[in-house]
């Protein structure tokens, strides 16, 4: 973060200075919501919540070597050395800081989101943009009502381009981060069933991720899934300019010729407006011409060349627990994809799995799926069944939900399926397939902590 003065801070969130300090010319280095991570001369935001209130902690922030603080309250006593600026919510104050902040960057905003494949497509983006500019992009998963305006809070001076990732689980969100951001780039990967418990029905998934279109400028671009038959119907509707990417005819970008080696990475030809060239995607799965798609729509928009897009692509590197390849000795494989999960992804994870080789023995280790709804039983069967038809060998599924996806696969033809409600409960089985030749799945929705078993599996690999 560039330094802000405690005159920009008032003025940007029209606050109020309370106690005795009164250097105007003050300065912050940072924001911080957290007391736990408070850096020197740092501002401290106290969010308050259904379980927490951050007010509580403002004396251990400024004890912590924060600078200053907001405050939605006024307090019983306030350090002389410190400022604290009242605001009407702590909340809401982070956002108009965010915009404040955002409107000293003259540079492209690429605003993300979809479905499934935000974070992968997130972070090709950032790989293709980085080839030619100094990108700034969302970490972890930074994709909320909190996350966003702290990313964006993170801008330097050498920034040439922001690429920000926009989560939801529900109706309304999308309108208010692109509110914040507005996007000079708008990119939707798909529409799927996360979070169709809250939402209802896909086509209400579709109208949440459409609120970003009002907020992307009139010149902007959206880049979109043309194989997507939601998205698909887009064409033509927009005010914007849209281009469309998949594998489908008349797409304006598209991707043939796939070959994989099964164990690191996906070859093909990208076919553009402007040009045709061959890539190498360092990492697995067929679903992954949709992220280098995008993000090669992203880099021409942006007037990259061909070469400098397919360098990009080479210096792809997903998130943490995204289909990460680790390689253990003995010739045992773990695709490490326990960050999240949902009918569509883990579709793609088992065509992952099944393109692994057929001299390999190949494991699924899955778990719940979460905010189904009532079709949640019926997701995770036909989850089941993906990795039946894929060529699995062994299915564990592990969870509440995950017997279903155990009955599907059997139904399927998978014999060796079996399920365990607890991680403990499969413990045995699982030791058992960490053998020579093996490549082993790791997948479940976040809250499962599959990484759990991610350190089973690396324990129990013979040395």
């Amino acid at each position: 973060m560039e330094a802000l003065t405690l005159r920009q801070l008032l003025e940007a969130v029209n606050g109020t200075l309370l106690g005795e300090f009164d250097n105007l010319d003050a300065a912050v280095a940072g924001v911080s919501t957290d007391s736990r991570s408070i850096g020197p001369g740092c501002l401290f935001i106290p969010l308050e919540g259904e379980r927490f209130d951050g007010h509580s902690f403002i004396n251990t922030a400024l004890e912590a070597g924060a600078a200053g603080c907001f405050t939605a309250r006024e307090r019983e006593s306030y350090r002389p050395d410190k400022f604290y600026v009242k605001v009407r919510s702590t909340q809401r104050a982070l956002w108009e800081l965010a915009r404040y902040y955002k409107g000293q960057f003259p540079i492209p905003f690429v605003a993300i989101t979809g479905s499934v494949g935000k974070t992968t497509t997130k972070d090709m983006t950032a790989a293709v943009l980085g080839a030619k500019f100094c990108v700034h992009k969302t970490e972890g998963n930074f994709n909320n009502d909190i996350g966003v305006p702290l990313t964006l809070l993170e801008l330097e001076k050498k920034h040439e381009v922001c690429v920000v990732e926009m989560g939801m689980d529900r109706a309304g969100e999308i309108d208010g981060l692109g509110r914040l951001v507005e996007p000079d780039m708008a990119v939707i990967t798909n529409i799927g069933d996360a979070h169709i418990e809250n939402l209802g029905s896909r086509e209400n998934i579709f109208k949440a991720k459409c609120e970003i279109f009002p907020h992307l400028k009139q010149d902007g671009l959206a880049v979109l899934n043309g194989d997507d038959p939601m998205l698909a119907t887009l064409r033509g509707t927009l005010s914007q300019r849209a281009v469309f990417v998949g594998g489908g005819e008349g797409l304006d970008y598209t991707a043939w010729d796939l070959n994989s080696d099964g164990a690191a990475h996906l070859d093909c030809r990208i076919k553009t407006p402007r040009s045709q060239f061959e890539a190498e995607i360092p990492a697995l799965g067929r679903h992954m011409i949709y992220p280098t798609l995008m993000a090669a729509a992203v880099g021409e928009a942006l007037g990259m060349a061909p070469d400098e897009i397919v360098r990009g692509i080479g210096a792809f590197l997903p998130t943490k627990m995204r289909m990460n390849i680790v390689r253990c000795k003995g010739d045992i494989v773990i695709l490490n994809d326990a960050y999240n999960a949902n009918p569509q992804s883990m579709r793609a994870a088992a065509a992952v799995l099944g393109d692994a080789g057929q001299k390999r023995r190949k494991v699924a280790v899955v778990g719940d799926m979460k905010e189904l709804g009532t079709g949640s039983e019926q997701f995770h069967r036909a989850v089941g069944g993906y990795f039946a038809q894929s060529g699995a060998d062994r299915l564990i599924a592990v969870g509440d939900q995950a017997r279903f996806m155990a009955e599907g696969a059997r139904e399927a033809g998978l014999e060796q399926s079996d399920y365990y409600p607890t991680l403990d409960d499969a413990r045995n089985a699982l030791s058992r397939e960490v053998r020579a030749g093996a490549t082993i799945l790791v997948k479940a929705s976040r809250s499962m902590a599959f990484e759990k078993i991610v350190d089973f599996l690396l324990a129990n690999v013979p040395e």
